[in-house]
């Protein structure tokens, strides 16, 4: 069996984790569409199992916490039953982010209700070693899922944005407008002044630009969740270990003490 060279590999990962769709970069490497996707299903494995085992009793001070979505195969109105029972229809992701280090502890890809939230809150919290603020927006399932995670250890607060209607109903995938944001109290004594999450929201911008996965209005949407699930890895591999983030002039991983040093594309290989 023919297996890629180390240098076409990275020629792959690197256009993987720069937005290409898969056929892109077919076209930019000359390697087949399902070679790069059986390269990206196990590198994605073996970036989501490293992932697991570093990101450990971090000392964090503030999460900021989001989702963003997508979907998988269809969107959830033109999915079928049986493809809904594979994963297909909509999907949201869930992200923490330390906005001071720029660290991403963990995601979870899911549904957005009340059993996918108390998952993505008890996962983050078993990597955390200390107590810490957390800021999420105001959806309800935070609510439930942070109490449970978490008890009375957090000092936790909502920020609620009150959205009003598009300002030109009549234009398609105009986005709501938002009329202002409330900052809520929920539980300890947060500091009000970093009640938050615009760190967290700038990344659903990196995500969407990072991933063609995730790109509006276009036809490389994730036709399998696993494919989702490698991709999301890979890409927080890349951006924890490897991007050097504009402000803080290193990758996140070193900011937060993990590593000590920028990640190459040849490290990230060499996981499988």
């Amino acid at each position: 069996m023919n297996k890629l060279s180390i240098e076409e590999r990275k020629a792959v990962v690197a256009a993987l984790v720069e937005g290409n769709s898969l056929r892109a970069v077919t076209r930019m490497t000359n390697v087949h569409r399902t070679t790069i996707m059986k390269l990206l299903c196990d590198l994605g494995r073996a970036c989501s199992e490293y992932q697991d085992k570093v990101f450990r009793n971090l000392k964090c001070k503030r999460i900021q916490c989001d989702e963003i979505w997508c979907f998988v195969f269809a969107k959830g109105k033109n999915c079928s039953l049986e493809r809904r029972a594979k994963g297909g229809g909509d999907c949201w992701t869930f992200v923490a982010l330390d906005p001071d280090t720029k660290l991403t502890p963990c995601w979870y890809i899911g549904q957005r209700n009340a059993s996918d939230v108390y998952h993505f809150m008890n996962d983050l919290k078993r990597r955390l070693a200390n107590r810490v603020q957390l800021t999420t927006d105001g959806h309800v399932s935070y609510l439930r899922g942070v109490t449970d995670a978490f008890g009375s250890e957090i000092d936790y607060a909502q920020l609620q944005k009150i959205y009003g209607s598009p300002r030109d109903a009549e234009v398609r995938y105009s986005p709501a407008v938002c009329m202002g944001a409330r900052k809520a109290i929920i539980s300890g004594n947060p500091d009000y002044s970093h009640v938050s999450t615009s760190y967290v929201e700038r990344q659903n911008l990196t995500m969407r630009m990072s991933m063609r996965r995730f790109t509006r209005l276009t036809n490389a949407f994730s036709k399998k969740l696993e494919n989702l699930e490698h991709a999301v890895a890979l890409h927080y591999m890349h951006y924890n270990f490897c991007r050097i983030h504009q402000t803080l002039r290193v990758a996140p991983a070193m900011e937060a003490g993990i590593s000590d040093d920028i990640w190459s594309l040849d490290e990230v290989i060499a996981l499988l």
